[in-house]
This record gives C-alpha cells, structure tokens and sequence, in this order.
C-alpha cells in the first residue's frame, strides 16, 4: 500500500511539472510572449477570431478610395490612360504614408496634393503638418480633406470639425478648396451609411453650405459614380463645386449626376495615390485662387 501511494504521487508530480497538455509548465505564456501582441501561442494569426469592428474616433483611419478600391475593384492591364485635354499630375495622402518624401514625388512630376485632415469628428492625421507644409515647401497646390461618416453626425458639425483641424481654405493662391470624401461605410455592411437618398442629400448639403458659410468656396467632393448615384437617388445638384472622381481604370468615365465635367480624377493607388487634374496648369492655380 505504501508503495502504491508513493507511485501515485510521483505520477501526480509529473503531471503537475508537464501540465496536462504535455508542455512545461510556462509554455504556454513563453510561447504567447514570442508570438507577440495578437497572437496566442502558436494559433496562426490569419485563423483567430475576427475582431469585432472598430468605431470611429479610436484611430482608424481610411483614405481616399480605399473603400471604392474594395467594392468596385480595380482594372487589370493599364497601360495609358485616355483623357480628353491637358493634364496635370498630382496625388493624395494619409497617415498611411507617414512622412513622405516631396522632393521625390516632385521630380516625379505631380504638381498638387491632397492630405487627409480629418475622419467623422474623432481623428486627426498625425502626419498632417509633414505632409500639408512639405508639399506646399517644393512647390505644389495642396488642399485637405474629410472622410465622410454621415451616420455618425451630422454635416454641419463634421464640416466644422474638418475646417478646425487643417480643412480650410484661403485665398493665397497656393491652396486648393477643402475636399469631401464621401464614398462606401467602412465601418459596415451599409453601404450608404443606413440613410436613405434623400437623407444623404440633406447630410451632403448640411456639410457644403457649411463649408462655404466656413471658408467662402464651396468644397470639392470626392466620390465615384456608382457609390454617388445609388446613395444619393440621383437627386440633389452640388455641382456649383468642383467633383474629384475615383475610377481605377483607363478613363474617368460617366460622371455623378449632374456633373457634366471633373475637377480631378482619382486614377490608380499604386505606388501611391494618383490624380490628375482636368484642364492645365493655369487652370489648377485658378482654382486655387478661387
């Protein structure tokens, strides 16, 4: 008897000493720790739980077409674009691209930017100043814009929040108007942000008549045509400004409704973000000056 009670307990003593799936004890968390933030022991990380998606105002940030990229895709094989006139090249940004290079870009030939300011009412590019002062520091037109979350708040007070964190605009003929970014939720499966077209267009104009009350011009609205037209029932004219359409194919396209002309398009996102501006040099400065 007692030596059966002495087996026991040194089988007891392993089992304690390997845990029960076998391993150390501590390997567990050792392995965790290895793994780093994300991940747990050796569970690969494309196989965890998808988190739960993140609400606005806790970081994330979206660029301009990063949605209309995911749902409207991109054409494969452009080689040339087709345009209709004179063309100038420019780009836009976020705090994706963290600080970026201007010089280089320069010598690449884009001659204006757009910088991402703001997102709903909670962010802020962090990268803002580097990239609204250095593209302006060699030489290009630059302007700002807002990624739209209409469901979040409403047009006024995004319109104001955009104009108080960098989206302004004033008359010294080197800044460009304030852009709207208003494209596909990405924050759900709703595509036109749970509001019907003629509540989008009341959110819409909540935040143009803002912006002009703001800084006297009417800002430019970034869109694509198929997210415009189904969100806003091709209904409401905002054409009064300037339309800056995202299409990664080899021409703009139909335009919105009722656009009969594009400010800017939106053309490719490799290696970065890639535009070009309708009309010449002399027209871009022009609608810098307002």
């Amino acid at each position: 008897m007692q030596r059966h009670r002495w087996v026991t307990a040194l089988v007891l003593l392993c089992l304690t000493a390997v845990g029960l799936t076998g391993q150390p004890a501590g390997a567990d968390r050792a392995g965790a720790d290895r793994a780093g933030p994300g991940h747990a022991g050796v569970v690969d990380r494309q196989q965890a739980p998808r988190p739960a998606a993140r609400q606005a105002g806790e970081g994330e940030d979206h660029a301009a077409g990063s949605q209309i990229a995911l749902h409207e895709g991109v054409m494969a094989g452009v080689t040339a674009l087709t345009t209709t006139g004179p063309t100038v090249a420019g780009m836009d940004v976020s705090s994706h691209q963290g600080d970026v290079d201007w010089d280089h870009w320069w010598a690449q030939g884009k001659r204006f930017a757009y910088v991402k300011a703001t997102e709903g009412t909670g962010y802020r590019n962090p990268y803002y100043d580097q990239q609204f002062h250095g593209s302006h520091r060699v030489g290009m037109l630059r302007g700002a814009y807002h990624f739209a979350l209409p469901d979040r708040s409403d047009g006024v007070t995004q319109a104001n929040y955009f104009v108080d964190h960098g989206g302004g605009w004033t008359a010294d003929g080197t800044t460009l108007p304030g852009a709207l970014d208003i494209e596909y939720n990405p924050y759900g499966d709703d595509t036109c942000y749970g509001l019907a077209p003629d509540a989008m267009v009341t959110w819409i104009r909540q935040f143009t008549d803002t912006y002009r009350a703001r800084t006297g011009r009417a800002p430019m609205i970034y869109t694509s045509t198929l997210w415009w037209d189904r969100c806003t029932g091709r209904a409401g004219d905002f054409s009064a400004g300037p339309v800056w359409v995202a299409r990664y194919a080899d021409s703009v396209g139909p335009l919105p409704h009722p656009w009969t002309a594009h400010a800017i398009w939106q053309h490719s996102s490799t290696p970065i973000d890639q535009n070009l501006f309708n009309g010449t040099p002399d027209d871009l400065l022009a609608l810098a000056r307002g």
